[in-house]
């Protein structure tokens, strides 16, 4: 069969396999979400001890007070954090599931008091804790005549620390009397509102303001207690992402009215309209003031209308060579939804389809490019069919790309850390992939067609409808590229998760469009179907020729499920492609008895090993201890294994800090990691600089890894960032090179 059969047949396996694949890499991430047992009002962990607890006074019903709160008690030095959690972090947050007819209010935050952690300052708490949560019932609250208990659940979440940061989270159920006193923790919920800041007056806020001046903001807060006039206040905003927060707070009083001036932060990307404060006294008591914010307030230090997340990154990718980046704003501030402007928005645009056009390049895509391209020469005085081919193959892979995106924004959220290449952190998704691309190898080799494998009725309805094909091919193209990120993808892809979902996909719109315009354009220009050779004998071998990359992209995946499953999940791997091999040489190249004999036995041989063997190649390695995995990291080149606030603690000791953000599918990263990490005048820099390596590896699902690459503004890898004491973060180009990586050191 000529290799435009090949073509021809090779997207309609794809449909199916394609299918399996995005709803398998789904399925894997909806099964390891989980909290505490149903039922449970208290969650023990190593780090903290929480529990739902409430107070009705008068019991449940309409009028009456009622409060919930969650009390977490922290291990010694560990804490959690407050709503602004400062330079890292992420504060505390309840969902909760109430009967009908009472609703809950905002969390009623206690003051928090400043966390230092070398250079940076966090805000919140130590100690035993309680975030009260008022509650509303309504008049048609009705708990039925045989009712004795209203009973509340609330799904909360936490990120806990000491020099290490851990997220946890529970499901908490408890079970409140509708008649009687609920008062068994009256006095924690009478601390915490006492501990909770005062609201000034409204008076007290209009004669209050604040302001800019140059590259630090000043407040002016009137209306505060006699009782603390001359006395020094610790200011915390609400707003995140506005002051530097271990910046030098300078602080006066005017009479009655306090002044405070602070550094702003260089990566604020919001203008909080008004602005709220707390202002904390040296006892713990607390005010809180909503200051009325200026027209003239910029959005960003240099008042620019690009977002500091995609314009660093597109400063960083304006040259493939070199040039390094500012990092962007934390995470959570990069997690709230809001529509871009219009500057931003184009840019991300521009951005993502120069990406795509790059995508063209890489070695996952070449391949199945070529063999579309080749093609042309089948019909080489075939304008319209060309063009037709071209339009439907754009289709085809604009199409791909919004499905996939609008997966990766709808597990989001759900609650699920996922970024680009998330369905390859499945080890069954790869499995999938790995049977796919041999099935592939296999045909483009000539051991079988796979016209033998449909029907005469639908193989003489494809061959009507080429067009069909043409689109088919394009999701084939996605499938491929999607383990792959290329230069310029990286911030407009990252700033997707801060978008509303027609923006956010229309980014992947563009990206689909960048992908797809080489042959696009291709098919619409008659020179290069002119420029084609004549169809001919070199055609079949070159079809034969392109059976080896697609198996060589099946070692590739037989080695990532390896980093995920282990030794036994590769090799139970390669025994299934073994069998698969064997069934389909005995099913469509034998005849005869040898046929009849064989087929059968390969069949159940591939039966029996799929079924035996496949809880091998979808277990989950365990994850490494820490110790164990600094240890294996630290044998290679003085790489470390990544963990939460170890680049933080590194440099508050002095030391510049470089993280590599990579994945065993990642085929970028293995090139990078292979060539220009491996280089031995870049591995001399590192060392002559004290540069601590560490290895963050997302080739497994690792929500913590996700966090942090979302803090970069970023949604996939690889990503590659240079830390150094008292400068921002630095982030180099996804295509990395010796030059940039060596100019980025001299520069410590």
């Amino acid at each position: 069969m000529s290799i435009l059969c090949t073509q021809r047949w090779l997207p309609s396996l794809l449909l199916a396999a394609a299918t399996a694949v995005s709803f398998g890499a789904s399925a894997q991430i909806q099964l390891k979400t989980g909290g505490a047992s149903a039922g449970s009002s208290v969650v023990t962990t190593d780090h903290v001890q929480a529990e739902l607890v409430a107070q009705a006074p008068d019991g449940v019903g309409p009028g009456k007070p009622l409060w919930l709160g969650l009390s977490i008690k922290h291990q010694p030095e560990w804490h959690t954090y407050w709503k602004n959690p400062g330079d890292s972090g992420l504060p505390t947050q309840m969902e909760w599931k109430l009967p009908q007819g009472i609703d809950a209010g905002e969390i009623a935050w206690p003051v928090p008091h400043k966390l230092p952690l070398g250079t940076l300052v966090n805000y919140g708490y130590e100690g035993t804790l309680l975030l009260p949560v008022p509650m509303t019932v309504a008049s048609t609250f009705n708990p039925g005549p045989l009712a004795k208990d209203v009973t509340f659940v609330v799904q909360a979440t936490w990120l806990v620390c000491r020099r290490e940061c851990i997220p946890e989270e529970g499901t908490f159920t408890l079970q409140v009397p509708i008649q009687g006193t609920t008062a068994l923790h009256s006095a924690a919920f009478d601390a915490a509102a006492k501990a909770h800041p005062q609201d000034l007056s409204a008076e007290a806020n209009a004669k209050s303001s604040v302001t800019v001046d140059g590259n630090a903001i000043q407040v002016r807060v009137a209306g505060l207690p006699k009782n603390i006039e001359g006395k020094t206040l610790t200011l915390f905003p609400e707003t995140e992402a506005v002051i530097e927060p271990a910046g030098e707070l300078t602080q006066q009083w005017d009479g009655d009215v306090w002044t405070g001036r602070m550094p702003l932060s260089a990566q604020r990307s919001a203008s909080p309209t008004p602005m709220p404060v707390v202002l904390v006294s040296a006892d713990g008591q607390g005010w809180r003031a909503e200051l009325p914010v200026p027209a003239g307030w910029p959005k960003t230090a240099d008042a620019a209308t690009v977002s500091p997340a995609l314009e660093a990154a597109l400063k960083a990718n304006s040259q493939l060579g070199g040039g390094a980046a500012q990092a962007p704003a934390a995470a959570s501030s990069a997690s709230s939804i809001s529509a871009a402007p219009a500057g931003v928005w184009f840019a991300a645009l521009f951005g993502a389809l120069l990406g795509g056009l790059i995508l063209n390049l890489m070695p996952c895509v070449f391949p199945v490019l070529a063999i579309k391209v080749v093609g042309f020469a089948q019909h080489a005085q075939d304008r319209k069919a060309h063009r037709a081919g071209g339009l439907a193959y754009t289709a085809g892979v604009i199409l791909s790309f919004l499905a996939l995106g609008a997966l990766m924004l709808g597990l989001r959220a759900a609650g699920e850390a996922v970024g680009w290449g998330f369905q390859l952190q499945s080890p069954g998704v790869v499995a999938a992939l790995a049977a796919l691309f041999t099935l592939i190898g296999l045909n483009l080799a000539g051991v079988f067609e796979f016209g033998s494998l449909l029907p005469s009725s639908v193989a003489s309805m494809q061959a009507k409808h080429p067009v069909v094909d043409s689109f088919l091919t394009g999701v084939l193209a996605v499938a491929i590229a999607s383990p792959c990120t290329a230069p310029f993808m990286g911030a407009s892809l990252g700033l997707t998760a801060t978008l509303p979902a027609f923006q956010a996909l229309s980014i992947f719109a563009a990206l689909g469009l960048g992908l797809a315009l080489p042959y696009l354009l291709a098919s619409w220009i008659p020179a290069v179907a002119r420029a084609m050779p004549r169809p001919g004998a070199w055609m079949d071998t070159l079809r034969r020729f392109m059976a080896f990359p697609m198996f060589a992209t099946v070692v590739w995946l037989v080695w990532v499920l390896g980093q995920q499953s282990g030794i036994n999940g590769a090799a139970a791997l390669l025994a299934l492609l073994v069998a698969l091999a064997m069934a389909v040489w005995a099913l469509f190249s034998l005849n005869g008895r040898s046929r009849m004999v064989l087929a059968p036995i390969s069949v159940l041989v591939l039966a029996w090993l799929a079924w035996s063997w496949a809880p091998r190649i979808t277990q989950m390695l365990p994850e490494p201890s820490t110790v164990a995995a600094q240890g294996e990291a630290g044998s290679a080149s003085g790489w470390r294994a990544w963990q939460t606030g170890l680049p933080e603690q590194l440099i508050a000791q002095g030391q510049p800090v470089f993280v590599d953000f990579t994945a065993a599918w990642c085929v970028t990263c293995q090139f990078n990691k292979n060539s220009t990490l491996s280089d031995e005048a870049v591995v001399r820099d590192f060392a002559a600089k004290n540069v601590a390596l560490l290895r963050a590896d997302w080739t497994r699902r690792d929500p913590k890894i996700t966090v942090a690459l979302r803090e970069l503004g970023r949604s996939g890898v690889p990503v590659y960032v240079l830390y150094a004491p008292g400068k921002p973060p630095l982030v180099m180009t996804e295509l990395l090179s010796k030059s940039e990586v060596q100019s980025a050191l001299a520069a410590l």
